[in-house]
């Protein structure tokens, strides 16, 4: 163990990482096929920010729009084909992690249109469609932690299909995400689906719950304001951890886990830092239990691989101090349901932006294909 990477200690203390990014480049260049051989990344998370990074800030997607161009194809097409192609040839770089974990590792999500966040009805089609599209067996669908989404889940697992629950920030919306996943099992053994083939984990994020509770504090600017700076994320990720416990231990999982369900592993995602003052690898580190997924940017990735300390399961011991952290914040009227309904409606619209931002993109790149035509 003391000759172990900082990554591989954490995948021996039962984290699986992750990496929060996808482009052609990667696979191209085997960037990415090197992180699984040196850093002990096991599957792949993206989201409409990361799409639009990837297809607008290189020349790597240019002949593939040419020829969607050249074949008449639309905008929305041509976002679809492209972000379901780099997913499915991601899909098959990490089949044989998938084959070894009997489908727990080896994952790649893509995220349902984030315009239909608010719309139960679309975002199931949507996700059945790009099921079929990828078709691949460890493909997840990410569908965000709406309280309409909340019904797809739990349609979308009855269909048999694999989901990431997404933008997760509150305990109470965690609380219901396990309640629709079990739900959605329960369905799919009515469908006659095999429970065992069917995976989800459940993405809470950390490092955006600090950053605007640090707001509030800084502007109540009390030295007891200021002592609990950059403590409110790892303690809320804590107490869902607390939660996964409780819920997965309950007579009704019982029967479903005797039917060859498994669980819905808990995802830490927001996990750079993004306060210079704190760790860069805090929102790693202190995070460690068994059976959690960390995704990670790649900075915080290399961040870990070269200094991280990684001392066994931060998280099991410290379910008092967290909730003493929630109850101080509250004494000093940081109000929590204000803070996480904020950064739900905040996470929604910063992808929906993204994915405007790409649709024009794309369609100025097709336009301008059509003339070079």
């Amino acid at each position: 163990m003391t000759n172990a990477t900082p990554t591989a200690q954490l995948s021996d203390a039962g984290v699986s990482i992750w990496l929060d990014d996808l482009s052609r480049s990667r696979l191209e260049t085997g960037t990415l096929r090197k992180l699984i051989e040196e850093k002990n990344v096991v599957g792949v998370t993206t989201n409409p920010s990361i799409f639009h990074a990837a297809i607008t800030s290189s020349s790597d997607y240019d002949a593939k729009i040419a020829a969607l161009a050249a074949q008449g194809a639309g905008v929305e097409e041509t976002i679809f084909e492209i972000t379901t192609t780099d997913v499915a040839d991601a899909c098959d770089l990490f089949a044989p992690i998938a084959a070894a974990t009997n489908g727990v590792d080896g994952r790649v999500s893509i995220e349902v249109d984030p315009r239909l966040a608010w719309d139960t009805a679309g975002t199931i089609a949507e996700a059945k469609n790009l099921y079929k599209k990828v078709d691949k067996d460890n493909v997840l669908i990410k569908i965000p932690a709406t309280l309409e989404g909340l019904e797809a889940i739990t349609a979308t697992l009855g269909e048999g299909i694999s989901v990431n629950v997404t933008l997760i920030f509150s305990l109470d919306r965690y609380r219901a995400v396990i309640n629709a996943f079990q739900s959605g099992l329960e369905l799919a053994k009515e469908n006659g689906h095999d429970l065992s083939k069917i995976h989800s984990v459940a993405s809470f994020f950390v490092s955006r719950v600090d950053s605007e509770i640090d707001k509030r504090l800084d502007a109540i600017g009390t030295d007891e304001a200021r002592e609990l700076k950059g403590k409110a994320g790892v303690a809320n990720a804590r107490l869902a951890y607390q939660l996964y416990e409780q819920l997965f231990s309950t007579d009704r999982w019982e029967v479903l886990a005797e039917a060859g369900a498994r669980p819905q592993r808990p995802l830490w995602a927001s996990t750079g830092v993004k306060d210079p003052a704190y760790p860069d690898t805090l929102y790693v580190t202190e995070l460690v239990a068994a059976d959690v997924v960390n995704t990670m940017p790649e900075k915080t990735l290399d961040a870990t691989f070269d200094h991280g300390v990684v001392t066994g399961d931060t998280i099991t011991a410290g379910y008092a101090r967290a909730k003493a952290v929630l109850y101080a914040l509250d004494a000093l009227g940081v109000s929590y349901n204000d803070v996480v309904a904020l950064l739900e409606s905040e996470g929604l619209d910063k992808f929906v932006a993204s994915w405007k931002e790409l649709l024009a993109d794309v369609e100025g790149a097709l336009a301008t294909a059509r003339k070079a035509s």
